[in-house]
């Protein structure tokens, strides 16, 4: 992958994008560039008066850009079949699940799941099965979901997704990251299976400037993570790489997880280390089947192995 940069993104022109949490950090970056190379580009995120100037801030930056808002809020499951029922497209190009939230306080979503599992894991579980049909309609779909260098801190607990037996903030966060990469090995699998042409993928930012810590911890920890952010942490833009690398390059290979080259931490995208539990097939097939149940969002992809 050498010293991939944004200027080897592919021409996008006619192609479609979902960013989710498109209104800043990794998101804003990633439907910026996006934009520039031709695509249509729809930001995705909960708050309209933060949507909006997003919107406007990427025309600014990007004259003649085609994007859009519309609302998406990944913590409510009603918002997110709202959002699919209304996307106003034919098809689907691209869906990149990069919105999250990091090591909040323990609370449930509007469904009553665990925040962190709920949002960064199931808001995206139900939008990409809502989503498949626009999806199957193009003919090189991708998605692409963000997960983390920490997922390695942690796998899912099975019997209890929902962090309702005991809750540690950063343990939470790493297991709703490894099923991001569950998420994505499952999805591959069953495009492949079903003989679908849309390639599964994830990737991560390395530790990058994002104000993803804005919620972090107490006064102190988060002074603390503000000046690990200036003083270690690659900008956005650069963090931005490897999801961009992952949704656009030529050849992405399914259920490849890219993140910086260098120690994971920062650099050009390559292919990342990832913790061998988000590989098995029965884990993964296992937090499907949960997913599913607590969503209510099915997949209509046919096995053809089954």
């Amino acid at each position: 992958m050498g010293g991939w940069t944004t200027r080897d993104i592919p021409e996008q022109g006619g192609r479609t994008a979902v960013v989710t949490g498109a209104n800043g950090g990794l998101g804003l970056v990633t439907a910026r560039e996006l934009a520039r190379a031709g695509a249509r580009v729809v930001v995705a995120c909960r708050d309209a008066g933060r949507g909006e100037r997003a919107v406007e801030r990427l025309r600014d930056e990007v004259p003649g850009a085609d994007v859009t808002f519309r609302r998406l809020d990944l913590a409510d499951l009603r918002s997110v079949r709202d959002f699919a029922a209304s996307y106003p497209y034919d098809r689907l190009d691209l869906l990149v699940n990069n919105a999250g939230v990091m090591a909040v306080p323990y609370g449930t979503t509007a469904d009553g799941f665990e925040t962190q599992f709920g949002v960064n894991h199931l808001g995206h579980f139900a939008l990409t099965g809502l989503l498949l049909p626009r999806l199957l309609a193009a003919p090189a779909a991708r998605v692409v979901t963000v997960s983390s260098m920490l997922h390695a801190l942690a796998k899912v607990d099975l019997r209890d997704p929902n962090s309702l037996r005991s809750y540690g903030r950063w343990t939470a966060y790493a297991r709703s990251k490894s099923a991001n990469l569950h998420f994505t090995h499952e999805l591959a699998r069953r495009f492949a299976a079903s003989g679908t042409p849309a390639v599964a993928a994830a990737a991560h930012p390395g530790y990058a400037a994002t104000g993803l810590t804005a919620g972090v911890g107490g006064a102190a920890t988060r002074r603390l993570l503000v000046a690990g952010d200036r003083v270690l942490a690659q900008p956005a833009e650069a963090g931005a790489l490897p999801t961009l690398y992952a949704a656009t390059a030529p050849g992405v290979r399914p259920d490849s997880f890219t993140g910086p080259a260098l120690a994971m931490w920062r650099g050009a995208p390559a292919r990342s280390w990832r913790a061998p539990w988000t590989l098995d097939d029965t884990l993964g097939q296992r937090l499907w089947d949960i997913s599913a149940r607590l969503t209510g969002v099915t997949y209509d992809l046919v096995d053809r192995a089954a």
